[in-house]
């Protein structure tokens, strides 16, 4: 399985999302810079977190009219998997490849601290390694992490089985607790804690490798590949 992992300038967890695939998934990643116009490619593509064109305006507001992001949203309308990553999870909101909006954490500071989340659907090509309603530690460090949408998208997130992960206490104010969320299609994932961060206990939690392994596991059935 082929990953990019997309590099805007101000990404600052690019690395960390490479080697989380290299090392941590062994499997085949190259960085891919924004100015490129084709994924085809590629098998999967992550967005990685970090302060996109320095998070003027909005967070991921003008990384999302970067020239690499018209093919990241004809691959996601194709069916490939795209993870969004903190800044990557504002730049899919702001590309409407997921419904809702960032705003600023609740007690407008930055967070930075390891996270409990609670998996709410293991149901998606990313989370069938978890068990549902499995608690896992997994980062976040981010401003602007505070989740909005107005009830009526709230309701349909819910009822369509869309939120993915939720934080077990609420730490940034957003709508339902919601940590993480997937499109209707299924494809796309943004969430705002860093699973690339959690990949060994060296690091203070694993608990982030089982969703890359969700990943490649379901690619390889797809593709009616040997595990």
């Amino acid at each position: 399985m082929k990953f990019a992992v997309i590099v805007f300038p101000g990404s600052n967890c690019d690395d960390d999302m490479f080697y989380a695939i290299q090392d941590g998934l062994e499997e085949e990643v190259e960085k891919v810079w924004y100015t490129e116009t084709s994924l085809a490619a590629y098998d999967a593509i992550l967005i990685p977190g970090g302060f996109s064109y320095g998070d003027y305006l909005r967070s991921g507001a003008i990384a999302r009219f970067a020239p690499v992001m018209e093919s990241v949203m004809e691959e996601a309308e194709k069916g490939k998997p795209v993870l969004g990553v903190c800044n990557g999870f504002q730049v899919l909101l702001e590309a409407r490849l997921l419904p809702g909006a960032m705003q600023r954490n609740k007690n407008l500071k930055f967070i930075c601290r390891p996270t409990p989340l609670n998996v709410v659907n293991n149901n998606t090509m990313f989370t069938t390694e978890y068990e549902k309603g499995r608690n896992v530690t997994i980062p976040v460090a981010h401003g602007d992490g505070n989740y909005y949408c107005d009830d009526k998208t709230l309701e349909k997130l819910k009822s369509n089985n869309q939120v993915v992960f939720t934080y077990e206490t609420d730490i940034n104010g957003s709508a339902a607790g919601i940590a993480g969320i997937i499109n209707e299609k299924g494809n796309v994932l943004g969430m705002m804690p860093h699973p690339e961060r959690a990949m060994s206990d060296l690091l203070g939690s694993a608990d982030g490798l089982q969703l890359f392994q969700s990943m490649l596991k379901n690619w390889r059935e797809s593709h009616v590949l040997a595990p």
